[in-house]
């Protein structure tokens, strides 16, 4: 197993038009290569603007087939680039049946894994439920030539049940594409509550797994009709301790660039055996619900 890998997060503003947004990732992740990352991974749903914020079954259209055209021209840039990417899709399983799905292309071009989203979200502006079947291929870990990955996306990124599982499954890096922001009418009152509420669970998951954390988000406002959000931003990469090593602000699309140590994971679960000292015999309430009062 290599000692140490370099990854790259792509922060973006994203338009509603496809060929833009995916000429705009792949000048990104040219860009990202050509800084030495091997490890390259682009928001949530990044070919669109965040089509979520309304239910409309026109939006259907934006979905594909995995494999399919889009996949074919990230494959082919990763065998040429000898990269590994995970890009975050609008998958078309069959007729009536869509998921929100993180894949992942290796070195050689080859797509060896897709996590499809399992935690989906039913908030204002956040009509996901309306697209999204939850995911049925499970938690995973990822090996890759670079490491191995933990895949999830956005919403699962509150579950510690999520994370907890995908690290138990041995991954080095747990990877959240992401688009999360602020209802503009909300952000003066509760914005800065929100996002610390974000940046404290990220870095919970982290510290509870003895592992690196790494969250991609867009930003920028993106409106549907009368709706707006405005993506805050924020991508970051945090260490097994908890610590923040590399972030992007709230306003500026960028590529964020960190140098991944696996030994801190040893010596992380090593000092805090969180891991070790788990009473798995005890767990099985965690399978129900909360009980009445």
């Amino acid at each position: 197993m290599i000692k140490k890998t370099k990854i790259a997060l792509i922060q973006s503003k994203i338009s509603n038009n496809y060929k833009n947004n995916l000429n705009q990732s792949i000048f990104h992740i040219r860009k990202a290569a050509s800084k030495k990352a091997k490890i390259i991974c682009l928001p949530e749903l990044f070919l669109s603007n965040y089509f979520c914020q309304s239910e409309n079954h026109s939006n259907f259209r934006l979905a594909e087939k995995i494999p399919g055209k889009t996949t074919k021209i990230f494959c082919d840039l990763a065998k040429e680039l000898k990269i590994v990417l995970v890009i975050s899709m609008f998958e078309k399983k069959t007729s009536g049946f869509y998921h929100n799905t993180s894949v992942i292309i290796n070195e050689l071009g080859k797509i060896i894994s897709k996590y499809r989203k399992m935690h989906i979200p039913d908030d204002p502006g956040y009509y996901e439920k309306f697209y999204f079947t939850p995911g049925d291929l499970g938690f995973k870990s990822v090996k890759t030539k670079f490491g191995k990955l933990g895949p999830l996306i956005c919403w699962d990124q509150w579950f510690p049940e999520a994370a907890r599982l995908t690290a138990l499954k041995g991954a080095q890096i747990l990877l959240y594409p992401t688009a999360i922001g602020w209802h503009p009418r909300e952000k003066k009152k509760f914005g800065k509550m929100q996002l610390e509420s974000w940046i404290t669970m990220q870095k919970s998951h982290a510290i509870a797994n003895g592992i690196y954390v790494a969250a991609i988000n867009r930003v920028g406002i993106e409106k549907k009709g009368k709706k707006k959000i405005e993506f805050w931003g924020n991508s970051m990469i945090i260490d097994p301790s908890g610590k923040i090593i590399a972030k992007q602000n709230n306003k500026k699309e960028g590529i964020l660039f960190c140098t991944i140590d696996f030994k801190k994971i040893d010596t992380a679960r090593e000092h805090w055996p969180f891991l070790r000292d788990r009473r798995i015999d005890s767990y099985k309430g965690i399978l129900k619900n909360p009980v009445d009062e």
